[in-house]
Parts: structure tokens; sequence; C-alpha cells
């Protein structure tokens, strides 16, 4: 099979595109012919070995796929359309993935809409149900809202009843934040102040924050009383510190949002995410918006375009054997 491999941990210009072995899958393990696969930002990490789990390379990147089922375990059966969330090994024609983490794709799902729904839309599902319990009528902003995670989190928190404030940095990725669902848009250039007065100096009663860096001080600062900053990651590179005295002043909370840990520890909760998700993906409440689509063969570019912050909606990968190798954009 041909599959992108990170050879050396110096960034996306080390992924290359090679012929490897099939996967052998395991006990448990479904083996998927994969169609589609979504670029994420742990990819990103991975090429320069700063995620927090490292496989020796060389290796192969790819946390999320949609395909057809080769070989079935448990309920999971030969022929059946699914996606999947391996975690690493995405990026290739063929991958075993975990039973637990292969899901059901209704009829009428593209395969390329598939891609790009596993690993950011069950983790704000995660964040807003399970680590805030989001309420309709609450106000949330998120950060980075016009990747896939923030375009997840928007549509998710709108179809959830809650008003959304999305925090872009261009006028086009303004565009994929309004149309990911966002009520609001502020750039990221003052955004507190915005914030200020978009709510009439209440602020917000929730911030998705996936980018940490030098905005989290104005994050706390954007809460209402008894509001929650929920942490994703750290895209802008940079680990911040909580301001202890506004969190007791606002009776406000941080809370840790890591959901590929929380699944470790509980292997049957992302099927229960997916089936809460399906309906919303059939009303066409949920339906990600694709930025940019690459074959396999421009793999290092499609990381490189999250490396570079140039995304707007989700970077998929299609698999060159069914889709010939012209990109769009």
């Amino acid at each position: 099979m041909r599959a992108a491999v990170i050879t050396a941990l110096t960034g996306p210009d080390a992924v290359a595109v090679q012929e490897r072995p099939e996967p052998a899958p395991g006990p448990g393990q479904v083996l998927v012919d994969v169609e589609c696969a979504g670029v994420a930002f742990p990819d990103v990490l991975h090429t320069r070995g700063e995620y927090q789990r490292r496989p020796e390379v060389p290796f192969t990147p790819g946390w999320e796929v949609s395909g057809v089922v080769r070989s079935g375990a448990g309920a999971v059966r030969a022929g059946d359309r699914v996606a999947a969330m391996p975690v690493t090994g995405g990026l290739a024609e063929v991958v075993a993935v975990d039973e637990h983490l292969v899901f059901p794709l209704p009829d009428g799902v593209p395969f390329e809409t598939a891609a790009a729904l596993p690993l950011n839309y069950l983790t704000a599902h995660f964040a807003l149900t399970r680590r805030t319990r989001l309420a309709a009528g609450e106000t949330v902003l998120v950060h980075g809202a016009a990747g896939g995670l923030g375009t997840a989190t928007c549509q998710l928190a709108a179809a959830l009843g809650a008003r959304v404030v999305a925090v872009v940095s261009t006028p086009g990725k303004a565009d994929v934040a309004r149309a990911a669902g966002a009520h609001d848009v502020v750039p990221v250039d003052g955004f507190r102040e915005a914030v200020h007065r978009l709510t009439g100096g209440r602020g917000v009663d929730v911030v998705v924050d996936p980018v940490g860096g030098d905005r989290f001080p104005d994050s706390v600062l954007s809460l209402a009383p008894e509001g929650r900053l929920l942490v994703l990651g750290f895209t802008g590179r940079g680990i911040p510190t909580v301001g202890a005295d506004r969190l007791l002043s606002a009776n406000a909370s941080v809370v840790g949002v890591a959901s590929a840990e929380f699944w470790a520890d509980d292997p049957g909760y992302p099927s229960r995410q997916w089936r809460d998700l399906m309906p919303l993906v059939r009303s066409g409440a949920i339906d990600p918006p694709i930025g940019a689509t690459f074959p396999l063969d421009e793999a290092a570019a499609a990381i490189r375009e999250l490396d570079e912050r140039r995304a707007a909606g989700k970077v998929v990968v299609h698999m060159p054997r069914h889709h010939g190798s012209a990109r769009t954009r």
C-alpha cells in the first residue's frame, strides 16, 4: 500500500509518500480500505515529535479516516461504510483501527464529509456536553473558529441552542465561521473589547480555546460570572498561566478537555457520542466545511496547510486510487 510517512521529526517537509506493508489487524481491530483521511493539528505535532504520544520514526500519521471495512470485528462487518479514529496510520490506503473507534456511516454521507467528523466533532461534543454541560441560551466564544475544531465547535454549540461568538484572524476566515453557525464574529486583535460590547459588559458563559498563547489572559477576562474557560490545546505554541485572582472574583473555572485520554479510560464513550451526533448530521445541523483537499502524494502540503495557519475549514486527503491527483482549494 501507499502511505504518508514521517521520516524525521523536523516538520511537515519530512513527510514522504512510500510503499509500506499493509497492516495486519490485531484482536478486536477492524481493517479499513481508506477513501479519505482528515488532517488534524495533532498530525502537525507528530511531525515534530511534540505530541504526547511519540511513535518511533518512521511512522504514518493520521487521526481520522472514512472508508469501507475489509475485515471486521465485533458488530462491524466487511463492506460496511465507516468513519474511524486510528490515531496514527490514517494517511494510508489501508489502516487497522480498534473496533470501539470505528463508527457506522449513514447512507448519503459522503466519505469526504465523514473523514472530517470523528476527531473534531467528538472532541467538541465532549467539551460542550461533558466538560461544561452547555445550556441553551448561553453564549460561547470560540477561538480558532475557522479551523476544523473551531468550525465543529461553532456548529455544535449553535445546534445546542447557544449564541456563538467566533474569533478569527482574517475576513475570509470570518466568512467560514459565519457559515459554520457563528452568530457574531470578532477579530483576534481586540477581541476582549469586542466581547464586552456584544454582551453589554457581562462577558461570555463559555470560552473554547484550542489556541492558548498570549490571548489566554484576555479570554479569562472575557468570562461572565461563573463562566468556564475550556482548554483544548495550544496551537499558539505557548502554554499560558492563569490569573487566579480573576477566577476568584468572577467565580470562574478553567476546565481541561483531554478527549483522547478520556476515551482511553472509557472505550465505549466515543460510540455513544457518535449516536448522539448522527441525528444532527442527518438533519444538516452538522455539516463540516471542507477548506482544502489534497491527493495522498501531497500529504506534506496538507499538513503544512495547518502548520502555517492557512486552513479555513477542514483539510482532507483523498486516496489517489479513487480520486486522481488534482488538488482543490
